[in-house]
């Protein structure tokens, strides 16, 4: 797709029609990342994105279990032994 630039103020830029912005899910704010030849526009991901579904997905599939369960920690002969009071 070809577009022209266009003046805002001293800088130039672009429109970007509204199915491309609908299609990509861009909202008020993107991640302009500038290469050698190219401009890439991104949308702006949470950096938790997703958890939420990833936790209910683990606690349905009981994968949400403790894996360091025998930790010198929780260990009282260990606790006992080993440390001095």
């Amino acid at each position: 797709m070809k577009t022209k630039l266009i003046r805002i103020g001293n800088s130039k830029g672009i429109r970007i029609p509204k199915p491309v912005l609908e299609q990509l899910e861009l909202t008020d704010e993107v991640e302009l990342i500038v290469g050698v030849d190219e401009i890439i526009l991104r949308s702006v991901s949470s950096p938790r994105e997703g958890w939420d579904n990833a936790f209910k997905s683990m606690a349905e599939n009981r994968d949400d279990t403790l894996l360091d369960v025998h930790s010198p920690s929780l260990d009282d002969h260990w606790n006992e032994d080993e440390w001095t009071w």
